[in-house]
């Protein structure tokens, strides 16, 4: 895919008095969604008009978040990159901007650790539009919800008739990894040092061993998007334990078979652990138009648009509201019932600037080591040195000090490889 800027979708309106440019990720749910919710906001509010460009996955990770940030006045981002942003100044925060009513809500409101993760040190950086985690999918017309694995032994008797997929790419592993150790009692990137010890590292590898010997081979550079497609165009296959989930594929005529979502398999901690995704809206500290692209960010996140234009556009959105939504769940066959108890007790990805790097670093040597081409043991002593390299204790700030190999991360932006 190209990686340059798609050209600009304008939102269009008969008073054009402040135009706001915002930047989203290259997907219906991402960029859809943020087109017809501004379309509307347009419609409610004529003097301001928006336009969206688009960057695929992977061009969000590799672009400077900072000329992001200095050439938008929006920006959709994930999580990890706000104490980044925030040590660099290159997000407005969005407390003490007239909206403190709505922020206490939508803090009280929040799904899980959804809101939480978009604030640091003391301030709020972007607001949760959009929530996911790794959960289960499946084809309902091959698989009745009644016989869907409850844990991961039955995920392997289903696996042994041909009839899983497993997204197991670098970062899906990844973050398969992390989802379940934390599943399982141990949360990966807590000490210093230290990624996962042998003893908690020991039943997730052990499930990601057996589970890779009995999935296509090709899934070893499978991710969710692949997976859910496969699945929609294969019989043969009706089930996958992890991948990010998408409303997309529950909805009907997105494509010629539906997938329905639930959450991931349980195990010690039932449901709990499974990796936080999802996306915010930020708005740019060097916008020249703050007040403006603050309101819009509030509106965004108001329970009526997220359940209203924002959802019926394809966006997954990330207010509790919508999810205990009738209208949502009937659309989507119950995705945000089915999955609600998987992302109310998700992991939250270590809050420094250096863990992109870290994981950007460590997702091959998962991979490598399910293919058989590291040890378990070497997997972990290199995780732990990236850990040891690239996650310390912050400063004041939030942030690694200055001169620290962690303050490298500085250059990599907003959206990871998956959501």
């Amino acid at each position: 895919m190209d990686v340059a800027d798609t050209p600009a979708r304008t939102v269009p309106a008969a008073a054009r008095t402040v135009h706001l440019r915002g930047m989203t990720w290259d997907h219906p749910r991402g960029l859809d969604s943020v087109v017809a919710a501004s379309a509307e906001y347009t419609r409610q509010h004529p003097g301001v008009t928006i336009s969206w460009h688009v960057r695929s996955l992977q061009a969000f990770a590799d672009h400077p978040i900072d000329d992001l940030a200095r050439g938008h006045d929006l920006l959709v981002i994930d999580h990890p990159h706000i104490p980044l942003a925030a040590r660099d100044g290159l997000f407005a925060a969005l407390d003490g901007q007239g909206h403190d009513a709505e922020l206490a809500a939508l803090a009280s409101a929040s799904l899980g650790a959804s809101h939480a993760t978009y604030r640091h040190d003391g301030h709020q950086y972007g607001l949760a539009t959009d929530a996911a985690a790794q959960v289960a999918v499946y084809r309902p017309d091959l698989l009745a919800a009644a016989d869907l694995p409850a844990s991961w032994d039955d995920v392997f008797d289903l696996a042994r008739g041909g009839r899983v997929l497993w997204a197991y790419k670098p970062i899906d592993a990844f973050s398969s990894l992390i989802t379940i150790a934390a599943n399982h009692g141990g949360e990966a990137m807590r000490e210093p040092g230290v990624f996962l010890t042998p003893e908690q590292a020991a039943p997730a590898l052990d499930i990601m061993h057996r589970l890779a010997g009995l999935v296509p081979p090709d899934n070893a550079w499978f991710n969710p998007i692949q997976v859910a497609e496969e699945l929609v165009r294969d019989s043969a296959y009706a089930y996958s334990p992890l991948a990010f989930g998408y409303t997309n594929y529950s909805r009907a005529g997105f494509r010629p078979h539906r997938l329905a979502y639930a959450d991931m398999p349980a195990g010690p901690r039932g449901h709990a652990g499974s990796l936080l995704g999802g996306a915010g809206i930020a708005v740019s500290a060097f916008t020249p138009h703050r007040a403006e692209a603050t309101d819009f960010t509030f509106w965004l996140d108001s329970p009526e648009v997220q359940k209203g234009v924002y959802f019926d556009a394809g966006g997954q959105p990330g207010h509790p509201e919508a999810w205990e939504d009738d209208r949502t769940n009937a659309a989507t066959l119950d995705f945000f019932r089915g999955t609600r108890a998987t992302l109310e007790g998700a992991y939250v990805r270590p809050r420094f600037a250096g863990f992109i790097e870290l994981q950007d670093e460590g997702s091959p040597l998962v991979t490598a080591a399910l293919l058989g081409e590291l040890s378990d043991a070497e997997l972990l002593r290199r995780l732990d040195a990236l850990t040891a390299r690239l996650l310390v204790a912050p400063d004041v700030a939030g942030s690694p000090p200055a001169g620290h190999p962690a303050a490298a991360a500085a250059a990599t932006s907003t959206i990871p490889q998956e959501a």
